[in-house]
């Protein structure tokens, strides 16, 4: 449930970035970084990661929430206010992790994370994606 409350926070955070103008990139980066670096750091004692694992999961949340605060600034910029659409792009990088997550993590350490609430988080996307079909 921690997990999910700082992933909750970190998403509020860019949802946030998202809709007001930038103040300043640099600012907003560190405070991202170091975001994820309090997820990864729950991660590791959660789920007991190794040092390859560790890298993995960095580089992974690096990429994924970065190319998702790129994609909701894009539709900040052009001034979508419909918020589906900023749910419909969280939902795809946060889909795309959970899927990279699946290979990092060993099976009792994949049990452990959906149980922290991943499992729950999945079957809301799968219900919206199938409710927007």
């Amino acid at each position: 449930m921690k997990f999910f409350g700082i992933s909750a926070l970190l998403l509020l955070s860019i949802f946030a970035f998202a809709q007001t103008p930038p103040q300043n990139d640099i600012e907003e980066q560190k405070r991202m970084r170091e975001a994820i670096d309090a997820q990864i750091e729950d991660y590791t004692q959660l789920l007991d990661l190794q040092d390859w694992q560790i890298f993995y999961v960095d580089s992974i949340m690096t990429h994924d929430y970065e190319q998702m605060r790129v994609e909701l600034a894009a539709l900040s910029t052009a001034k979508v206010s419909n918020s589906e659409a900023y749910i419909r792009v969280q939902d795809k990088w946060m889909e795309k992790m959970y899927q990279a997550f699946m290979k990092v993590f060993d099976k009792n350490q994949w049990a452990k994370y959906e149980k922290s609430g991943a499992a729950r988080e999945k079957k809301n996307r799968d219900k919206r994606e199938a409710k927007r079909k």
